[in-house]
């Protein structure tokens, strides 16, 4: 059993990154995830964050290294594949809004060394892949890239090109086209190729004429799907031991439909006898997304970002089993109700001190935070004439000079008490969040 858990600012250091979509994520040995490119709202990206997983630190390295335009690292991109071998982490391809690529397929290739954060633009020669995007990559053992399909700006492809990396200091690698014998996987784009054991095994994507694909093959041959998942593009494949977990991705609504269908199930194909299954959940899971990362870190599975067809996501999310210390946020019992005896014998203040206690528990379930008003230990709450984001609010909501910061605050409260959950601003939900845990704490004292 596994539990879907929004992952709390309490799971991470530094800042993580800024919501995108069509970006890669990818695990460097056991010790980072490297998170490179995306899009978010037209705007293509090119930018490094790193996850510091023993740390549990984000950061962004200041990367040095120059491509043939004289720029550090890659132009801004998406839709791009990386495939790490080593400490190196290798891109190719994607699609770029900057100037000289406007929604044109990349075809240049790269590679960044994590150990010194240092960028190398790449000579290829032999069986150049064209420029393309939405292909799918994988690392065969440690030396070797295997890349399948994609789509060039005018065709769906089905090639297969091997790269091996082995000669990467001298700068140059040679692609071979690989000559397939037998049935191939019809051309497509937005689908995985995962290598698993000796075979590179490719799922979904969209294909020739538009269709979304549920096919799932191998490199010699069709395999038996089980309960295969719908046809998708734009989801996730991870390793995670002996199985594979699928996540996500998005497939047409029917021919009545004009809209895409989002998905947010997880499938597991294990490795083994290559077969599908559902994998439970019990809890509800994140907001269907296609155009995500899922990386494995240990048992656990972390999702970031994607895009719905209208928001691009930002969010952090674990996946993990029902054993793991995070899955107890979702688990924990709920506050024992007060037994009507033991109601009888309270007094008019014990009664007042429960409300309080179960309106801070109500708080707590509803948004998410911890609001503790019991813990001796706890920071020590600033005086709200001393809080100066509250009395800064205070003062542009009822006018500098007019009251006093006490009249102010206490004017902004009744303010409050007659608003509406929507009608309060973001902005308004920090100060307003450490008032109300202020005014609980001087209740309890």
């Amino acid at each position: 059993m596994h539990y879907w858990v929004r992952a709390s600012p309490a799971d991470f250091a530094g800042a993580i990154p800024q919501p995108r979509s069509g970006h890669t994520a990818i695990n460097i040995g056991k010790s980072k995830v490297v998170v490179f490119g995306g899009l978010i709202d037209k705007k293509f990206l090119s930018d490094i964050t790193v996850y510091d997983i023993e740390n549990k630190l984000w950061f962004q390295p200041e990367c040095t290294g120059s491509g043939s335009d004289g720029q550090v690292g890659p132009s801004p991109r998406a839709f791009h594949v990386a495939v790490a071998i080593d400490c190196h982490m290798f891109i190719f391809g994607g699609r770029s809004g900057g100037r000289r690529h406007a929604n044109a397929m990349l075809g240049d290739f790269w590679v960044l060394d994590t150990d010194i954060w240092q960028w190398s633009e790449l000579t290829s020669f032999g069986d150049i892949p064209s420029a393309r995007d939405f292909a799918a990559a994988s690392a065969i053992g440690n030396s070797k890239i295997v890349m399948f399909g994609g789509w060039d700006g005018k065709k769906w492809l089905s090639d297969v090109y091997i790269l091996d990396t082995s000669t990467v200091f001298d700068m140059t690698l040679e692609w071979r086209e690989l000559a397939v014998l037998g049935a191939m996987p019809p051309p497509r784009c937005g689908h995985t190729a995962t290598m698993v054991e000796k075979r590179l095994l490719v799922y979904g994507g969209r294909g020739g004429g538009g269709p979304i694909m549920a096919d799932l093959w191998a490199l010699k041959g069709l395999i038996e799907e089980g309960q295969a998942p719908t046809a998708r593009c734009g989801h996730t494949v991870t390793s995670g031991g002996l199985h594979l977990l699928l996540f996500g991705g998005h497939g047409t609504g029917g021919w009545l439909s004009r809209y895409d269908v989002y998905y947010n199930d997880c499938v597991v194909l294990d490795r083994v006898s290559v077969q599908w299954k559902r994998l439970a959940t019990t809890n509800e899971p994140p907001v269907a997304r296609a155009y995500h990362s899922m990386t494995s870190i240990g048992s656990r599975y972390l999702l970031f970002g994607g895009f719905d067809g209208k928001s691009t996501y930002g969010d952090l999310w674990w996946l993990v089993p029902e054993d793991d210390p995070i899955a107890k946020r979702v688990t924990a019992p709920p506050p024992k109700a007060i037994h009507e005896n033991q109601d009888a014998s309270m007094t008019s203040m014990e009664k007042e001190r429960q409300m309080q206690e179960d309106a801070v528990s109500e708080l707590q379930k509803r948004i998410g935070i911890s609001v503790s008003i019991s813990n001796p230990n706890a920071k020590k709450i600033v005086d709200e004439l001393e809080d100066t984001e509250l009395l800064e609010l205070a003062s542009k909501f009822i006018g500098e000079g007019a009251l006093s910061n006490k009249e102010a605050v206490q004017a902004l409260r009744d303010h409050w008490s007659k608003s509406s959950p929507k009608s309060i601003q973001l902005k308004e939900l920090s100060p307003l969040l450490r008032d109300y845990k202020h005014c609980v704490t001087r209740i309890k004292e």
